[in-house]
């Protein structure tokens, strides 16, 4: 499943004299994927770029794992959500917030100026984002913003496509709602 691309990446990181190389082969053909996803779960720069730096140093610890089942971007983004929800969970405990209190925080964050570009419908809808579970935002983001398959998702999340559906399905309708609510 992996692409060229990727096979030439990999030969580079499981050759010990092209290690680093094919590492920063690595970075440079995902960071920006890869900070975007989580940026948008996440909100706050800082906290997208941690992640980020976080995600590749795990692949970086776990690259013989990856058997090439899945694409280097697929398996990438798989740890780049596992790192965005486990972030978000505990946060969530560690400031003790309640869910309300949690999406408030978080929506004030895009009222600061220069946080995000666009009109208010915009913002509008990233509010109403957050108003879903993580789970459901992260489904809504791969689908529409990422523009990835159901069969992408299901292997980034490990989650069935039928429940990635029902997710996706959920997600649109509390959307609509929350915006019609506006």
């Amino acid at each position: 499943m992996t692409n060229k691309g990727d096979q030439e990446i990999l030969e580079l990181i499981h050759n010990p004299k092209s290690r680093e190389i094919g590492f920063r082969a690595l970075i440079l053909a995902y960071q920006k994927r890869v900070y975007r996803v989580i940026r948008r779960m996440v909100l706050i720069h800082e906290d997208a770029d941690d992640l980020t730096q976080d995600t590749f140093v795990k692949a970086h610890k776990h690259i013989a794992r990856f058997h090439g089942n899945s694409s280097l971007f697929t398996w990438l983004y798989r740890i780049a959500t596992n790192e965005a929800l486990t972030f978000l969970a505990q946060k969530k405990k560690r400031h003790f917030f309640s869910i309300n209190d949690h999406q408030e925080k978080m929506a004030s964050f895009l009222d600061q100026p220069g946080t995000l570009n666009g009109d208010q419908i915009q913002l509008l809808l990233q509010k109403s984002l957050l108003k879903l579970p993580d789970k459901q935002r992260l489904v809504f983001h791969l689908k529409c913003q990422e523009d990835l398959t159901y069969e992408q998702i299901s292997e980034i999340t490990g989650t069935s496509i039928g429940a990635l559906k029902a997710s996706y399905h959920h997600a649109v309708k509390k959307i609509e709602k929350s915006l019609s609510e506006e």
